[in-house]
């Protein structure tokens, strides 16, 4: 599978027994249906921020194709007041999500909470480092 924003292969990474496709280029995340109610298990306010996805009108960013059907995918805001922008699968495939939007979305559910999947996310996603990347000195 590519990556619909710079058509790299995706990296298929396991999280919590969630495989997550990752693109060490642009860094931004793919998660099949289902994956994203999976990684926020036991946030306290997972189902009012699934509930919150809607979509999105007159949005001015680049149009993403879904990575498995290849349709061009729906703009939703996920969040009740500080609203990410997602990508949505019209046929129900998954979510894309841009560098650190997931840790954002996360963040949300967790409400200032600690969480094992929240820090690993933003140990892993939001910094400049890919997963396994090495750093030069």
């Amino acid at each position: 599978m590519n990556c619909p924003t710079c058509r790299e292969p995706l990296l298929v990474l396991e999280l919590h027994d969630v495989e997550i496709d990752f693109c060490d280029e642009c860094r931004a995340i793919w998660l099949d249906t289902g994956e994203l109610e999976l990684l926020l298990e036991g946030a306290p306010d997972k189902d009012s921020l699934l509930s919150s996805l809607e979509p999105a009108r007159d949005v001015e960013e680049a149009v993403r194709n879904c990575p498995i059907c290849r349709r061009v995918m729906d703009k939703v805001h996920c969040g009740a007041e500080d609203q990410v922008l997602l990508d949505q699968c019209p046929k129900g495939h998954g979510i894309w999500f841009d560098k650190g939007e997931l840790s954002r979305v996360a963040a949300m559910a967790w409400t200032g909470q600690d969480s094992k999947v929240l820090t690993l996310l933003k140990e892993l996603f939001a910094s400049g480092d890919a997963p396994g990347a090495e750093t030069s000195s």
